[in-house]
């Protein structure tokens, strides 16, 4: 494989989510066998043994490539390595790293525009690798590593599957759902995912409509989320039925994207929250709560009316999953559209997600809106959503606009009551419904401003305020 960049290794960072950059540019051989080898490191440090890597890579450019040339490091370095055979979704390659006590590497920029590829290394406790970890693999990156294997074992390709999918089907009914007769379109969105969600609906001979079911590394001109404005076809696709249900997933399967039978995208906090209820009520499931300081107060009415703990945590999926493996807990969950249950991995599984919304549905035998009427009730109020993403070109750019934004004490003529500061800095306005969370993404130059209120109105005012 040919050298794509020049590159600076200073320039690797892992973000909330492994380390993404835009492929040709950081994103090089070079940089690549640098993170390899520190990950490598690291692994030989914890373990004492070489233990098994398992390698996957998502439908993006040059993936499938980097996920051989990496094989091959780790195998010169005397380690068993096993490859996918095909594109595969990190929720997939996270079980099989548990399944086979295995440590994972993926390839992967998730939701991020087509340009970019990334590494997220999956510990064998298949969830995402802590900042604790993460810090480490930077800090091997620039030191002169040797290996000195005595034995060197051949790549070796393989599916992981059926291991995936006989869990899951021990998670998910699969009769209830067939036997419920949902009308559902699967929109592929040119991700991992296909071959996967469909090929668990076939195998349980449960019907469904298709979109954009190849992969293509450019994800059909728009971006690789599973958000209102890149399901278009879908939505229209949904309106044109009597009371289907529309589903998709991200890139990498890690997320997830639900359209109800009126044509209308459901929040992932509407999500989260049914399958909270779904989970107790229908599964008797017991447990906690774990949601981000970025989800929405809904979840803490509904948990709170369930009688269920509440774990908040910083945005990131990585505090969710470490909260998830250090407690009991239900379901995980964050607003971006990523959630895991009780019984499966510490990962976001946008797969399953899906699954469980059909399972929901077959339970309540009611049409997804009414349910999500039936939660706004519970809730007290309808909350809305949103957020401002500010592109930055330079980190004192950054730090000048959280300097700027770090000491409000009005947001759009409303008086701050109180603040918090486990991630950013997330203020509660005296109205006692709304609040502003700004913090910098993980994974992205931007700076995020997310907010949540009770009407419309409001949530102009507030978008209009940054």
């Amino acid at each position: 494989m040919a050298n794509t960049g020049a590159g600076e290794s200073e320039s690797i960072k892992f973000g909330t989510d492994g380390w993404r950059a835009i492929v040709g540019k950081e994103f090089n051989e070079k940089n690549v066998e640098k993170v390899i080898n520190a990950i490598a490191k690291y692994v030989l440090e914890k373990d004492g043994i070489r233990k098994l890597f398992i390698i996957g890579y998502d439908p993006r450019n040059k993936a499938r490539e980097f996920a051989k040339f990496s094989a091959d490091i780790l195998s010169g370095a005397g380690f068993q390595v096993w490859v996918s055979d095909a594109v595969i979704p990190t929720p997939v390659l996270a079980y099989n790293a548990k399944h086979l006590n295995a440590n994972a590497i993926m390839f992967t920029a998730s939701h991020n525009p087509p340009e970019y590829l990334g590494i997220k290394f999956i510990p064998d406790y298949a969830g995402p690798a802590t900042s604790e970890i993460t810090n480490k693999i930077v800090s091997n990156i620039n030191q002169n590593i040797d290996f000195s294997a005595k034995k060197v074992y051949p790549v070796e390709f393989k599916s992981f599957k059926e291991a995936y999918f006989r869990h899951i089907e021990k998670i998910i009914d699969f009769d209830r759902i067939r036997d419920a007769g949902i009308q559902i379109v699967y929109d592929g969105l040119y991700s991992a995912s296909i071959g996967y969600f469909d090929e668990l609906l076939k195998r349980n001979e449960i019907n469904f409509e298709t979109l954009h079911m190849e992969h293509d590394v450019n994800f059909g001109g728009g971006m690789p989320e599973p958000k209102a404005q890149y399901l278009c076809e879908l939505i229209d696709l949904i309106a044109r039925r009597t009371n289907a249900i529309g589903l998709s997933n991200d890139g990498d399967g890690d997320r997830f994207g639900v359209i109800n039978e009126k044509a209308e995208f459901v929040t992932p906090n509407e999500i989260i929250a049914l399958l909270l209820k779904h989970l107790k009520k229908n599964k008797h499931y017991g447990g906690k709560l774990v949601k981000t300081v970025g989800a929405s107060r809904m979840l803490d009415i509904i948990a709170e009316k369930y009688d269920v703990e509440i774990i908040e945590t910083p945005v990131g999926f990585k505090w969710v999953g470490q909260a998830m493996r250090d407690n009991d807990v239900i379901i995980g969950g964050e607003e971006s559209g990523g959630l895991s249950i009780k019984g499966h991995i510490p990962e976001k599984d946008g797969i399953l997600a899906d699954l469980l919304v059909l399972e929901m549905l077959a339970y309540e035998q009611k049409p997804l809106w009414e349910l999500q009427e039936e939660l706004k009730h519970e809730a007290g109020c309808e909350f809305i959503n949103n957020r401002v993403d500010i592109k930055l070109e330079t980190k004192s750019q950054l730090q000048l606009l959280l300097d700027k934004y770090s000491s409000l004490k009005n947001i759009a003529g409303y008086r701050v009551k109180s603040k918090d500061q486990k991630d950013g800095v997330k203020y509660y306005l005296e109205d006692g419904r709304t609040w502003v969370l700004v913090r910098p993404s993980g994974t992205e130059p931007l700076l995020r401003i997310y907010f949540e209120t009770d009407s419309r109105e409001k949530a102009e005012e507030l978008k209009n305020f940054f």
